[in-house]
Order: structure tokens, then sequence, then C-alpha cells
């Protein structure tokens, strides 16, 4: 870990109160990501807002929404988003042969359009930078724009949370190793 994570005690005012906004919503703690983010503690209160917008209240269930998280973890090779959302995936129950494939760069086989578009558009920003116009017209037969739009949101918000895992070298717990190389 490149950056000493702050306790509660350690706190400012500011940093405290960005701190208990976020213990008090739906995740019930505090992302890890937010603990770097509250060197910016405006950053963090924002940021966090809109990560549990993001997880909590999109149009897709859990199962779907991991999908896009998955492939951006994977995307960033990013040790400790792949590891805390693998867990998530498999509770909203992906199936592990989907979550093997992603890990292993390989297109998986979906039963769902939607999983599979999501998968897609993922995909396509990462490593595209954008969707052709062939998958946004299917993406909007399948997805909608809200669906879209969501997709992108999901995708840019767990870059910046990757970003911030990877640079600040964030471990995974005692005992647990990476499923990525």
């Amino acid at each position: 870990m490149r950056l000493k994570l702050l306790s509660p005690g350690e706190m400012s005012a500011e940093q405290k109160e960005t701190y208990d906004e976020s213990i008090a919503g739906k995740r019930g703690a505090a992302p890890a990501p937010m603990m770097a983010w509250l060197n910016s503690p405006q950053m963090a209160r924002h940021a966090t807002r809109l990560g549990e917008q993001l997880r909590f209240n999109t149009m897709f269930p859990a199962k779907l929404s991991e999908i896009a998280i998955l492939v951006t973890a994977r995307h960033w090779t990013s040790h400790y988003e792949w590891y805390a959302h693998k867990r998530l995936a498999l509770e909203g129950g992906i199936d592990p042969r989907v979550i093997d494939d992603i890990r292993d760069r390989r297109t998986p086989v979906f039963d769902d359009p939607r999983a599979r578009m999501i998968y897609d558009l993922a995909r396509s920003l990462h490593e595209g930078h954008g969707v052709s116009k062939p998958l946004y017209d299917e993406a909007v037969q399948v997805l909608t724009e809200r669906g879209i739009v969501e997709v992108i949101g999901l995708c840019g918000y767990y870059t910046m949370v990757s970003m911030t895992l990877n640079t600040f070298e964030f471990g995974l717990p005692d005992g647990e190793i990476s499923d990525l190389a």
C-alpha cells in the first residue's frame, strides 16, 4: 500500500463527514477506494454517491451490473476489484464459467441477451474506446438508451475505482491470492 489510510479518528471534519455518509449508505461500509479519495473529501463524497447509485439503483439487477464491473476489473487487471466483485457476481447468480471466461479473456456464452449485450458494450468501450453503429443500434433494442448510459456509467466509475486501487497498490485480504495474471 502506497498510501496511509486514515482511521476515523485521524480524519478532518470534512473527511469524517464524507466517511460517515458512506457507511450510513446501502453498502454499510466505506468502499476501499474511497479511503484513498478522502485526500480530496469533496471528490470522495461525489464519487461514493455515484458508486452507490451505480451499484444499487440502475435498471439492472446485480447479476447484470457485475458483468460490466468484472469486464472493467479484468481490463485494468485490478486485483482487488476483481476479488471483491467476483464474490458479488457469484452471489448475484452469474455462472462461474462466465466469470472464468472473463478472467481468461474469452467471450462467454450467455443465456440472457441483456447479459451478452452488457458484455459486448463493456468490451467495446474498453478495447475499442467507443461503440460501433451496429453495436449501438442493437444495444438500443436490447437495453434501451438508459441501459447504454448506465453501462457507460458502470464502466467509467469502475475504471476510476480500478485506477485508484492499482495506483495505491491496495492489497488483497490476508490469505487471498489473485485470480488475475
